[in-house]
């Protein structure tokens, strides 16, 4: 398996921020590697830990890096590091995933012509995001339930649905419908320069597929049609066996055709 190696960087803004680089076997402390940014959901409260991920493990010991960034907002820190996340969706949450990914090439780690952003829920919106926002960083984004349109939030999906999810979307996103336009991905694919991979889920009742079907929509109004891998019976997150097995396959084919091959040692 991959090794998992902690770091730590100060962002641009002078806050200390936290992480974790899983390189691929036999490549430990290697440089200038195909590397994937990999961001987590949530996203408030909820931190990357030094333990086992499958899709960090499926990932490395394919031959990627995997740079994972406790952007502010995560879990694990305090309350006052959680609220310095709120109403930075498309903000300084965001910019800590582009400090991070500029850190890791800074120190040689990553090779800065192959380098992916991919994540779920949140982090799907932040690899879109990620990918419109610093359009010559990344050269690929992959979207796994992703929130693309942050005004949609408002409407769709089961949160919106109780007082206490509307109340918690205006406490974290802010009610400035001109602003949540301004940052959610779909409204900003003239920039777009990366190659695009989305994951639905029919059934997804948090992010449902509104979401992905009009970012696939607005993308191929513009030539750039994303690989497409739609489950009608998946959620917010695949649980069958066969359709992670495609999943995975889809993604390495994806990395592969985007950032080159993984970086293996004779024997991987």
């Amino acid at each position: 398996m991959a090794g998992k190696q902690p770091f730590e960087f100060t962002a641009l803004d002078g806050l200390k921020l936290r992480g974790y680089l899983s390189f691929p076997p036999g490549q430990q402390g290697g440089r200038n590697l195909p590397m994937v940014v990999f961001v987590h959901g949530g996203p408030y409260g909820i931190s990357d830990d030094w333990d086992y991920e499958s899709d960090v493990q499926a990932m490395a010991t394919r031959g990627y890096m995997v740079l994972q960034v406790n952007f502010r907002g995560s879990g694990g820190r305090g309350r006052d590091f959680i609220h310095a996340g709120w109403l930075q969706w498309g903000g300084k949450m965001q910019d800590d995933v582009t400090d991070a990914t500029h850190w890791a090439v800074a120190q040689g780690f990553a090779n800065p012509q192959r380098i992916c952003i991919f994540g779920a829920s949140y982090g799907g919106y932040a690899a879109l995001e990620g990918a419109v926002k610093e359009p010559d960083l990344y050269q690929c984004a992959i979207g796994y339930a992703g929130v693309y349109d942050l005004k949609l939030m408002f409407k769709r999906g089961d949160i919106p649905q109780s007082k206490s999810g509307k109340n918690y979307l205006k406490q974290v996103l802010g009610e400035d419908m001109n602003l949540l336009d301004q940052h959610s991905p779909v409204n900003q694919l003239d920039a777009l320069k990366a190659k695009v991979m989305l994951i639905v889920g029919g059934d997804d009742t948090r992010v449902p597929q509104a979401h992905s079907l009009e970012l696939r929509k607005a993308l191929r109004k513009r030539q750039m049609d994303p690989v497409w891998l739609f489950k009608p019976h998946e959620g917010h997150g695949f649980r069958g066996e066969a359709n992670n097995v495609e999943l995975y396959t889809q993604l390495m084919q994806f990395l592969n055709a985007n950032i080159g091959p993984g970086m293996l040692t004779a024997s991987g």
